[in-house]
């Protein structure tokens, strides 16, 4: 029974802290369209931008209501192509969202378009950032997003600002290039940010070592840093000497002090850092949960 009853509170738990981050960031991203984008008539992104698009060709049609009818077609897509848990969070996501469009309106009184696109790219990214990392989104791209990413491994952001080209394009025609240029910045800048958001903060490095103290280079990462090492068996392309190379992952913050490591014990140690896109794993992954 109390296994039952602890079971059930961190579900509640969970619970209320996902719908927290959907509604933090359906705020954002409502101040963003609400007290940016529409009065400076900038495009918007994904399916945001399509339903300014709307509105802006027929002006009695609220966003909100444009939003919820045009996200009803994708989330038969969501529901088959991705989880339950999160087909049913995208969905509360989507109606937040929607109703934070309806009501949430505070001014932000920017007069330069640039600034006002590159305050709107980081609200909005953070948003979309906050509700991404819950175990749902607000709908729209954001479906299409955690699909490419579970199935073709593209980021985000990246496919943020491919589709966005199509919506960038057909404002331009419809009303202008000069918005267009201005709503790209706000697209780079929302893309960007919401990268940093859900991979970027939690990059995982991945760190080659040569050295003939590989043995205690080995043993104080395993000791020390807490992360596995894997021994690669090679040879020097001009000596031919048997050389061991150490292979492992390691957190940005773990970094700095893997350094010293290194340093104390051989200063002449050859050690290669390289980015990595994404990494799966129980203990070092950094896939996002959904």
């Amino acid at each position: 029974m109390v296994i039952i009853m602890r079971s059930d509170f961190k579900q509640l738990c969970d619970l209320l802290f996902n719908i927290i981050l959907i509604t933090a960031g359906s705020v954002l991203c409502a101040m963003a369209v609400n007290s940016i984008l529409v009065p400076h008539k900038f495009f918007g992104a994904g399916f945001t931008g399509i339903s300014l698009i709307i509105h802006y060709i027929f002006p009695i049609i609220p966003v909100s209501l444009i939003y919820f009818i045009i996200n009803i077609p994708v989330f038969s897509l969501g529901w088959m192509n991705v989880g339950r848990r999160f087909f049913l969070y995208s969905m509360a996501g989507m109606v937040i969202f929607s109703i934070a469009l309806e009501f949430v309106n505070i001014p932000i009184s920017i007069h330069d378009k640039i600034p006002a696109a590159l305050f709107a790219g980081i609200l909005m990214g953070t948003g979309s950032g906050l509700i991404l990392k819950s175990f749902g989104s607000a709908g729209g791209l954001d479906i299409l997003c955690v699909l490419f990413l579970k199935r073709f491994s593209i980021r985000l952001g990246t496919t943020i600002l491919a589709f966005n080209a199509i919506i960038l394009g057909t404002g331009a025609v419809i009303f202008s290039i000069e918005d267009a240029l201005y709503t790209l910045i706000y697209i780079y800048v929302n893309s960007q940010v919401v990268n940093i958001m859900i991979t970027g903060l939690n990059q995982r490095k991945a760190i080659f070592i040569i050295s003939p103290k590989w043995k205690e280079i080995s043993g104080q990462i395993m000791e020390n840093i807490k992360r596995g090492v894997t021994v690669l068996q090679g040879w020097g392309g001009y000596t031919g000497n048997e050389q061991h190379v150490l292979y492992s992952i390691i957190t940005f913050r773990e970094l700095s002090r893997l350094k010293p490591i290194i340093n104390q014990i051989d200063p002449e140690a050859l050690v290669v850092v390289s980015e990595t896109l994404e990494v799966m794993g129980q203990r070092i992954g950094n896939q996002p949960h959904w």
